[in-house]
């Protein structure tokens, strides 16, 4: 004769069980006594035509033109051409034993990072230059570096 394979243990969780299930029914049940109902409509919210949410429909008197299908761009438009502004600056460093230095923008008061092989003309602490930027390993370079001479 076998023992019943139901043990106290399995006993006592589908107890617990039953008990949260029906605690659960007897929650939804109160919920939907005491809520207001209206349902989807009352959850519903509008744009009106000034961006303001609100809960009336907006009205179809008001709404704005027809936007014709060719006049959408898609994409990034193309750039201008544009006449490359070369930026100023002042060498604020520079080590010619080791062939580099940096440069302070004039406008933007950042600084950049020059090798000697961008360098045109030679130039040494606190010379005015000229450069253009490029992007480097760790950020932007200055490349074509040209002292501006003063006249």
């Amino acid at each position: 004769m076998g023992r019943s394979q139901e043990t106290f243990n399995k006993k006592e969780k589908e107890k617990r069980r039953l008990e949260k299930k029906q605690l659960k029914q007897l929650k939804k049940e109160e919920r939907k006594a005491n809520s207001d109902g209206g349902g989807l409509d009352k959850m519903m919210a509008y744009v009106d035509e000034f961006g303001n949410l609100t809960d009336t429909p907006p009205d179809p008197d008001k709404k704005k033109k027809v936007v014709k299908a060719s006049s959408i761009v898609i994409g990034v438009p193309k750039r201008e051409d544009q006449e490359d502004v070369e930026n100023q600056g002042k060498v604020t460093h520079y080590n010619s034993d080791k062939g580099y230095g940096f440069i302070k923008d004039l406008l933007s008061q950042e600084n950049y990072f020059f090798h000697v092989n961008g360098v045109i003309d030679e130039v040494v602490e606190n010379d005015k230059v000229t450069f253009d930027l490029e992007r480097g390993q760790r950020g932007m370079n200055a490349v074509n570096v040209k002292k501006i001479t003063e006249e």
